[in-house]
């Protein structure tokens, strides 16, 4: 497939540094599958643009904002768009808000120091697969696993929930950063019916993100080999 055949990837960028914005835009206008739709300074001028129809494939937000940050934005527009893939970027390697921020939905964290390489690829893997994950968001993750009796967002409530074997293929497969498609095709079944099983899994397991799934299974240790 030519580049320029490629599906192009709709972006917006919300910081509230206009040199930071600028740079972002001009880095990603190389990029023939990558398309800057629209930039904001906070989240409220988001939501705004959302309303009006402008809506993106993917979000690169901003946690520290004035009038409404990144952290308050991000689960108003999972709640009203679940589909946009959001990419937090922020200067500081904060695990604690990795592990929130992904649980309030957050499809990868970036600090702002990153190569644009990898910000152009946290974008196409996220539209793509949903997840991005690097060094940052791993070590967080599993942190946070290893953290006993800490309250916070990753706690599960449905601990002893009862998966079937196929579920339980699946979140294997989920865990290994394979596609819906790529599931779909490994399992026997539509693409669809994936969907409808990870949902039904997240209802199961009371999660609410597939990271939150991935975090279940590895604290219920479904990833080992002998269940």
């Amino acid at each position: 497939m030519s580049q320029e055949n490629e599906e192009v990837v709709k972006v917006m960028i919300v910081d509230d540094h206009a040199l930071f914005r600028a740079g972002v835009r001009t880095t990603l206008s190389i990029k023939k599958d990558i398309k800057v739709i629209g930039e904001a300074e906070n989240g409220l001028q988001l939501m705004n643009m959302l309303k009006t129809g402008t809506i993106p494939d993917v979000i690169l937000l901003d946690i520290q904002m004035p009038i409404m940050d990144g952290t308050a934005t991000l689960p108003e527009v999972k709640k009203l768009y679940p589909d946009i893939k959001v990419i937090m970027l922020t200067l500081v390697e904060d695990q604690t808000f990795v592990t929130k921020l992904m649980e309030l939905g957050a499809n990868s964290y970036l600090v702002k120091t990153s190569d644009a390489e990898i910000i152009y690829d946290a974008i196409k893997t996220c539209y793509k697969q949903e997840f991005y994950f690097n060094t940052l968001t791993n070590q967080a993750l599993l942190n946070n696993l290893r953290q006993k009796n800490t309250p916070g967002s990753f706690k599960m409530p449905q601990e002893d929930a009862v998966l079937t074997e196929k579920e339980i293929t699946i979140l294997r497969l989920m865990c290994e950063e394979k596609s819906t498609r790529e599931i779909a095709e490994i399992i026997g079944q539509s693409p669809r019916t994936i969907e409808a099983t990870r949902d039904k899994l997240k209802a199961k397991t009371g999660t609410k993100s597939t990271a939150g799934l991935i975090l279940f299974a590895v604290k219920n240790k479904l990833l080992d080999e002998d269940l």
